[in-house]
């Protein structure tokens, strides 16, 4: 082994967190947070180290620096603050801090009453010698404090200098440089908008929104829709793709091989002879007509998400101008997706190890740019993880340093490292398994791992209870008990989830066949026409879940979740809370869809800030009900043919000015 570059540098420094991969991928927050950094730091001997943190926006050369303070056992902490989006980089910085040694000693040599003039004069050469790296202001006055530490015909007026919290101060902001070990690493932390972090998806097909049953929707008619999903509270409108459709191999109704003459055809079978995935299909309207969709939702509140999925229709215009960007088989032709037994005739994947790949590359991104160009920050990615990770890592870094604000939610339901490995790339958001995750126990131990584990550090979930693709069983079975039990746990568990409508609030629960995830009359293949008023819609309940997500600040975080237990195993309850403004939300829900479940919950009230002898009240986020609880043991009863969960809002008592008690 070589000798150190500078071998007098004593001090270690590991065990660095948030720390992803040993730094190959970045952590991730929002505008606003505060990135908390621990570190061990510590040194051979009995001398004192200290540590600072270093930050800087990735743009900048300087760092700015916060000391980081001992939390016990040579662990060391400190924050700073991310104001704006992009990349910021950090890392840790240690030190022996001989002052700090001396000053220690020297209060034990006092103590003892020894003999402290050597000492004195040993502190005098330390601050002179920080006097020549200090700036002239500084620089006077360590002078003068060294000038007092020899005047060792005073030991009392050197002593009282010596033990001047200002002469620490000053003598900590002017350490030496030179002395400074450094984290071996520079680790990166991106910072999203708000966006990212909060936000409740409605997806629907823009052909299926037409006035009249029989016609194909247009963008007018979806802005026709936005009010309706206003009221519904959603602020993210997710369309699936809106390019033409192929006619070639084009599939029929309920996914039949068979074509009629009327059928429109899977809106992911992209690419005809109007053009690919920056074309518009001709029956939706026009690109002017999409702009004006665009800023009619942002009026609302509500931003557009553009469905991204890389594979083309043998239409495709890229399958005639570019066709080494496809696999072929044996006998010359293009390979067509396939899932054995199950083939897909009416999609070609593309192929990320063609020898034309630079230039695929390029342009895949090319379609993401066309599209931040007319104004859209949001895309869910269909099934990434059957494109190249290199791929991925390198357009998402590409687009964002031009697009800050641009958002990806990734779309891949596989293997969990899979998933894992598309958040760490770079995708904002992520599907989960938490439409098959369904019982207490799965639930419990699923969203623990999501938000409490180094997961949470670099993934985002994004809820879903239903998509066009996937009709859970508790949903065909479970009725309108299930419909509710499970958008409630989505809008609460996360802070991201999603619905696909008007299926879910119409209750849309019919397989293909049994045993099927798949829908009857799936919209995917067919134009759909939904009555919005039906009498069974659920949408009031939609809309005051998303209002108590709106008004509780506790929702909008993930890692804040945490479970209490209860004595039924259909009962789950679990609290979230803001330490900002004391909000605190608890939720219980009945997993049994058929049955009214009663029984206790046993609150952990240091969790919800409340005392074992404290009075407080629960107010029905759902029903407006309130309830007076005491202490951590409290009963609860939910029928699932009234409502099947419980969104309390906890209400402490305080006293006004008017010296009574009251609620809030």
């Amino acid at each position: 082994m070589q000798k150190p570059a500078d071998g007098r540098k004593r001090v270690v420094i590991e065990s660095v967190e948030p720390e992803i991969d040993a730094g190959r991928y970045p952590i991730k927050r929002i505008v606003g947070d505060s990135v908390a950094v621990e570190a061990d730091v510590f040194a051979d001997g009995h001398d004192h180290v200290a540590a600072r943190l270093l930050f800087r926006f990735d743009e900048l050369p300087a760092w700015s620096m916060v000391p980081m303070r001992p939390v016990g056992n040579d662990r060391w902490r400190a924050e700073f603050p991310v104001a704006r989006m992009g990349e910021y980089v950090y890392t840790v910085a240690g030190w022996i801090d001989h002052f700090d040694t001396w000053r220690s000693d020297l209060e034990k040599r006092i103590a003892a009453g020894q003999d402290i003039r050597v000492d004195l004069l040993n502190g005098a050469q330390l601050v002179e010698e920080a006097a020549e790296r200090a700036g002239r202001d500084d620089a006077g006055e360590l002078r003068r404090w060294a000038t007092q530490l020899r005047s060792t015909d005073d030991v009392d007026v050197a002593q009282t200098a010596a033990l001047d919290p200002a002469l620490a101060t000053t003598m900590a902001a002017h350490l030496d440089p030179a002395m400074e070990s450094r984290y071996e690493r520079e680790l990166r932390v991106t910072v999203d908008r708000e966006k990212a972090r909060y936000s409740a998806w409605y997806e629907i097909f823009p052909r299926s929104t037409a006035m009249e049953p029989g016609g194909h929707g247009t963008f007018k008619d979806c802005e026709a829709r936005l009010d309706y999903i206003a009221r519904l509270g959603f602020d993210v409108l997710y369309l699936p793709p809106i390019h033409p459709i192929g006619q070639s191999f084009r599939k029929g109704k309920n996914n039949s091989t068979a074509a009629e003459l009327d059928d429109s055809g899977s809106p992911w079978a992209i690419g005809a002879k109007e053009g690919g995935h920056t074309a518009i299909h001709p029956e939706l309207g026009t690109l002017q007509d999409f702009r004006h969709l665009l800023l009619a939702a942002a009026d609302k509140g509500i931003e557009l998400a553009l469905d991204i999925a890389f594979q083309c229709s043998p239409d495709h215009p890229w399958v005639t101008e570019h066709p080494a960007w496809f696999r072929h088989r044996a006998d010359g032709t293009i390979q067509y997706a396939e899932n054995p037994p199950k083939k897909y005739q009416d999609i070609y994947p593309l192929d990320f190890e063609s020898s034309d790949w630079q230039a695929l590359w390029d342009a895949l991104r090319d379609v993401f740019l066309f599209w931040l160009e007319q104004g859209v920050r949001i895309f869910r990615v269909d099934n990434p993880h059957t494109k190249a990770f290199p791929f991925w890592e390198w357009c998402i870094a590409e687009l964002k340093r031009e697009y800050p604000d641009a958002l990806f939610l990734a779309e891949a339901f596989t293997r969990p490292r899979v998933m894992q490995r598309l958040a760490r790339l770079g995708f904002s958001q992520s599907y989960t398994y938490f439409t098959w995750r369904n019982t207490k126990q799965e639930l419990t131990e699923y969203f623990t791992e999501l938000t409490q584990t180094r997961v949470r550090e670099y993934m985002r979930p994004n809820l879903w209870p239903n998509t066009p693709d996937i009709l859970h069983e508790t949903l065909q079975i479970g009725g309108r008990p299930a419909f509710i039990s499970r958008i409630a746990l989505a809008a609460t568990l996360g802070p991201n989830y999603g619905v696909y409508g008007p299926a879910y609030e119409l209750l849309e629960n019919k397989p293909l066949r049994p045993g099927s995830e798949e829908y009857l009359n799936s919209e995917k293949y067919e134009i759909r026409h939904w009555d919005l008023d039906a009498p069974h819609s659920i949408a009031g309940i939609m809309a005051n879940i998303n209002r108590a997500r709106r008004e509780n600040p506790a929702l909008h975080a993930s890692h804040n979740l945490h479970f209490h237990p209860t004595d039924n195993p259909y009962l789950i309850a679990y609290s979230k809370s803001s330490a900002d403004d004391g909000n605190i939300v608890l939720t219980i829900v009945n997993l049994d869809f058929f049955h009214r479940q009663s029984g206790w919950v046993h609150l952990h009230l240091d969790r919800l800030g409340l005392r074992a002898d404290e009075s407080f009240q629960v107010l029905d986020e759902l029903t407006g009900a309130r309830y007076l609880w005491q202490g951590a043991r409290n009963y609860i009863e939910l029928d699932p043919g009234k409502i099947p969960a419980h969104i309390f809002r906890v209400l402490r008592k305080v006293r006004s000015e008017k010296d009574f008690d009251y609620y809030q």
